[in-house]
């Protein structure tokens, strides 16, 4: 019997770990949704350790729900990073400016191992200072990308520091931003700060920024950028100066018109002809939109584009039904539709009768006020259940609505994943009937087995709470502005929306009652947000002391801080976070 020594047990499971190290790595390549991964990383810790190290996406729901040195600590080697504060219903509730700020993020993504390996950013209604534009510019090596949404807190010093050192950008998009230079003489020229050498740039919005630039160094800019694909100018431009811009890119899938009308000072009118002559020259765009102002005899200068076009945007300018129709009849292959109410309910069934493709729609209202008559109704719901069967996504604000018209959209639209119903006064009935609007939200959690987020309002009872948490079980974001019984029945919603993240109540007889009987299903949301609801500050410090995991927070538009247990709280943030309680809270917040 030879006494040559055989392999020991335990050095067999050493072997066999790293193989499946390697395949585990090598299967987690393919995975790229975030729910996915995170269940993979629970598996063990060896699972957890080579998530970790493979994540090449990072998105986080709160920015305050974890901390940003952990973070970047966990995944080193992150390529792109969403990031996201207030919820979005915020926009609609004029909460203060400064609630979320990147600078704990900047600092941290600088410092870590993945400022080597870092290109895009996405953030979201966070405000972001100069100083953090410079230092991701100068800090992320390899940095490429920078998506900003309804974000705040910067200027043009920020734009121009970050262009000038960011060699190689490829995108730069600022999206509904608020950028305010506080005194005119610290503009900057922030166009002309693009390097000379500079030819990489993909994409290029900057449609909310208020101030003129310089159109030369724009011109410059886009002539040596081969690869621009998408373009949305601010209403600085005029359509003359757009129509020299697009001469040096007739390669462009998207484009944001500025204005479609002459500025005063320039020495001729543009006529149609020249207009539709540019616009026929661009063969590959599929989106288009425009932002205020637009000389109506131009319209027909678009029809070339018309029929290319996947998306429409119209919302922000005021355009009639009979102006639309000219339009919209040619855009047949149309998938996404944005508009103000102006277009009434005729504009909606030119759109129902010629947009059979169409999965996402938002009207708009030009007046928001709650005793404003808006110009759209029930009957413009019901052409576009008719005529559009492939709606995915829906926005609709108005006054006058009936049952049998969300009834419709929930027949006809069975694939619907977001339902955005908002009647700007939340006391109304149906119309036709005088009865409360339970059917026919229910009717939509019901019939829609793919529903994900859901905006109801109007006058509600307990009867379409019930509804909700027994067919809702698929919503993970609920909005709720209604007028009704005091008592509703939230256990309902509770209890049987069982993948609830996000939930946000504002003008609600929502109370303390309400708000302590939720307490042991609060923790497993991301965002609990409330605002102008029956709440008092008792009731708040309650919840604070029973979860003490959650960070509850209060917002006064007054800038004052609340003492007495009794005072009504404004606004009720609440969410859960690995972090504890941030240290960069403004005046207006107060952690409870």
């Amino acid at each position: 019997m030879s006494d040559e020594r055989q392999p020991s047990a335990a050095s067999a499971p050493s072997f066999s770990s790293q193989v499946l190290e390697n395949v585990l790595e090598i299967v987690l390549q393919f995975i790229t949704s975030p729910r996915d991964r995170n269940a993979c990383s629970l598996v063990c810790r060896c699972w957890n350790r080579i998530e970790s190290l493979s994540r090449q996406h990072l998105s986080v729901g709160n920015l305050y729900s974890v901390n940003p040195t952990r973070a970047v600590t966990r995944f080193p080697y992150i390529q792109s990073l969403t990031l996201k504060g207030l919820p979005r219903s915020a926009s609609f509730w004029s909460v203060p400016l400064g609630w979320g700020r990147f600078t704990a993020w900047a600092k941290a993504l600088v410092a870590g191992l993945c400022a080597e390996t870092v290109k895009k950013l996405v953030l979201k209604r966070i405000t972001v200072s100069n100083s953090d534009l410079e230092l991701i510019g100068r800090g992320l090596s390899s940095f490429c990308n920078l998506t900003l949404i309804c974000c705040n807190g910067f200027g043009t010093p920020g734009l121009g520091s970050f262009v000038e050192n960011c060699k190689q950008l490829r995108v730069l998009d600022l999206i509904k931003c608020h950028i305010d230079d506080n005194d005119d003489r610290a503009l900057v020229d922030w166009i002309s700060k693009f390097p000379e050498t500079h030819n990489c740039l993909e994409s290029l919005s900057f449609e909310c920024v208020p101030y003129d630039v310089n159109i030369n160094s724009l011109k410059s800019l886009i002539a040596r950028s081969p690869n621009l694909r998408r373009l949305r100018v601010n209403p600085h431009i005029s359509i003359g100066q757009l129509c020299h811009l697009l001469l040096w890119a007739p390669q462009l899938t998207h484009l944001g018109t500025g204005v479609l009308f002459t500025h005063g000072n320039e020495n001729q009118e543009i006529e149609v002809k020249d207009v539709e002559a540019v616009f026929g020259s661009m063969k590959e765009l599929i989106y288009l939109s425009w932002l205020s102002e637009i000389k109506l005899e131009l319209l027909p200068a678009i029809l070339p584009v018309c029929a290319q076009l996947s998306t429409l945007n119209m919302s922000r300018i005021v355009i009639l039904a009979e102006q639309l129709k000219l339009v919209i009849r040619h855009c047949y292959n149309l998938q996404i539709f944005w508009a103000l109410d102006t277009i009434g309910d005729e504009g909606l069934k030119a759109i129902a009768t010629t947009c059979k493709d169409l999965w996402e729609l938002r009207v708009l209202p030009l007046d928001n006020r709650k005793e404003s008559e808006g110009s759209v109704s029930d009957q413009g719901l019901i052409y576009i259940s008719k005529g559009c069967r492939k709606l995915r996504s829906i926005v609709y604000f108005c006054q006058l609505m009936t049952n049998v018209a969300i009834k419709a959209i929930s027949v006809n639209c069975p694939d619907l994943t977001v339902f955005r119903l908002y009647i700007m006064d939340h006391h109304r009935l149906d119309y036709s009937t005088g009865d409360p609007m339970d059917e026919g939200f229910g009717a939509i959690v019901k019939n829609c087995k793919k529903l994900g987020c859901l905006a109801v309002s109007g006058f509600l009872t307990n009867r379409a709470f019930e509804l909700f948490g027994k067919y809702g079980k698929t919503i993970r974001t609920l909005s709720i502005a209604v007028g009704g019984n005091s008592d509703l029945p939230w256990k309902y919603v509770l209890e049987g929306c069982q993948n609830l993240q996000k939930l946000e109540i504002r003008n609600s007889p929502f109370g303390d009652v309400d708000l302590l009987a939720g307490v042991g299903y609060f923790y497993n949301m991301r965002f609990v947000w409330l605002d102008s609801c029956r709440i008092t500050v008792r009731g708040c410090r309650e919840v604070a002391r029973r979860l003490p995991n959650m960070v509850v927070e209060t917002i006064e538009d007054a800038f004052g801080h609340i003492l007495d247990d009794d005072d009504p709280v404004e606004k009720l943030c609440m969410y859960r976070s690995l972090a504890g309680v941030r240290d960069d809270a403004p005046e207006f917040v107060e952690i409870l």
